[in-house]
């Protein structure tokens, strides 16, 4: 049997257990693939706290070993999703069965404490489709699978192995909302400026992708992000972004403003080992310097174990980009991952910046994360800053660049030249209300 996890964090994570699959299909593509999501457990974390939670966790995931046998691959997925993986020929029917024995199993409450937990589960399966070694397409269908069972009426599991031809109308329609987006230019950068705090000086640009919809406007673009993860097209979203920042960076310098561009990379691109030679061709077909550029991705793929992940990150640095880390100590933060890659920038999330004059632990975490940024000699950027005082407890501890509203929202390309080339305005002047309303 496998053997029982003593902790969390030696369960693999969803990068190392998608490399585990990976390695699964080149060898034999029959493969089954479950994704666990617990029931509404977020409300135990948030009645009896994360040290709590994080033990019941670990009991739910050593009882799923324990019942899944020797032969399984299991990892975490996320915080309360847990995938599991059988190898060889399975029904519908023989996997059915090992969903009701998990949730009969299940039925004996879990004891922590004095207290006594009901564990229940959303269940998604899915058989990867004969002789398919795409791990992408893989686990869009278990993913598929488990948004279904999270909506079935009676029972919460569900099992593909295809994708089916009677997908729900909103599917559809969200793909072609994304192949309509991309064919008609109807995606398009805006610009949101790193601004240096003391001089209040722009260094840099944070590119976010936004939607010009037919009927509706500017939209925030997270439909779209849905379809392209579902349907395993956020690789070319990805390059769309890449490809349309470096466009902006030409005509930024064409303009006289020569500034860092920040722009958030895809996980899987970093699976994709044409990466590199991409930014290349695109630094050379647009004439910009890639050092110009900083590439963002979050922590939990930096968690990732995967020495694919390692590999694709220094060689990117060698091409002179720099790396950055977005939104810093939000969720589950392992910080041991700060030893094993190299970083340049790390950007402390907002949620700890826009209650800082409220909270003095914010504040404390804030001046903790500058302490790691200094001993990894990397630079730290904070996120959210909406207001004068927020700008005034940054300075006084430290920090040196940040962004937020106080300073502007993100903005299209003429305005964010016309905003670069003014004298910057904050607090409750016209002009600072005109960028940020």
């Amino acid at each position: 049997m496998q053997k029982s996890h003593k902790s969390l964090t030696t369960i693999p994570n969803r990068y190392a257990f998608l490399d585990e699959i990976e390695q699964l299909l080149l060898d034999d593509s029959r493969q089954s693939l479950f994704l666990v999501d617990v029931v509404r457990f977020s409300d135990v974390s948030s009645s009896f706290g994360y040290e709590f939670g994080d033990r019941i966790l670990l009991e739910i995931a050593n009882r799923i070993v324990y019942l899944s046998g020797n032969e399984a691959v299991f990892g975490r997925i996320s915080g309360d999703i847990f995938g599991l993986v059988l190898s060889g020929n399975y029904s519908a029917e023989k996997l059915k069965r090992f969903y009701t024995h998990l949730v009969d199993h299940f039925k004996t409450p879990i004891q922590c404490n004095d207290h006594a937990f009901m564990v229940d589960f959303n269940v998604g399966v899915a058989s990867n489709p004969d002789n398919n070694t795409n791990i992408n397409s893989f686990f869009s269908l278990a993913e598929m699978a488990l948004k279904q069972a999270k909506s079935n009426k009676f029972d919460n599991f569900q099992y593909v192995n295809e994708v089916k031809n009677d997908q729900t109308g909103r599917s559809l329609t969200l793909k072609a909302d994304l192949t309509r987006a991309l064919n008609r230019h109807e995606l398009e950068i805006y610009y949101q400026p790193k601004v240096e705090l003391n001089t209040l000086k722009i260094t840099g640009a944070e590119c976010l992708l936004r939607w010009n919809h037919p009927l509706d406007g500017v939209l925030f673009p997270g439909p779209l992000i849905e379809a392209a993860e579902s349907y395993n097209m956020m690789n070319e979203v990805g390059y769309w972004v890449l490809d349309a920042a470096f466009k902006g960076a030409a005509q930024l310098n064409k303009a006289g403003l020569n500034l860092k561009m920040s722009v958030n990379m895809s996980p899987t691109q970093l699976y994709d080992l044409d990466f590199a030679d991409t930014l290349v061709s695109m630094s050379n077909l647009y004439g910009v310097k890639l050092s110009q550029f900083e590439l963002e991705l979050t922590e939990d793929v930096a968690l990732s174990n995967s020495l694919l992940v390692k590999k694709q990150l220094s060689k990117i640095r060698e091409l002179g980009i720099a790396i950055a880390i977005d939104d810093f100590g939000k969720g589950y933060s392992n910080l041991g991952y700060m030893r094993n890659i190299e970083i340049d920038t790390i950007k402390i999330d907002k949620s700890f910046i826009m209650e800082i004059d409220q909270n003095p632990i914010n504040k404390a975490i804030v001046e903790a994360s500058l302490l790691i940024a200094q001993a990894a000699n990397c630079e730290l950027v904070a996120e959210g800053i909406e207001n004068i005082h927020h700008l005034h407890i940054l300075r006084e501890i430290g920090i040196v660049h940040g962004q937020g509203f106080l300073f502007s929202k993100a903005v299209c390309l003429s305005e964010f030249i016309e905003l670069a080339n003014k004298d910057m305005a904050v607090g409750s002047s016209f002009s600072r209300q005109q960028y940020v309303s």
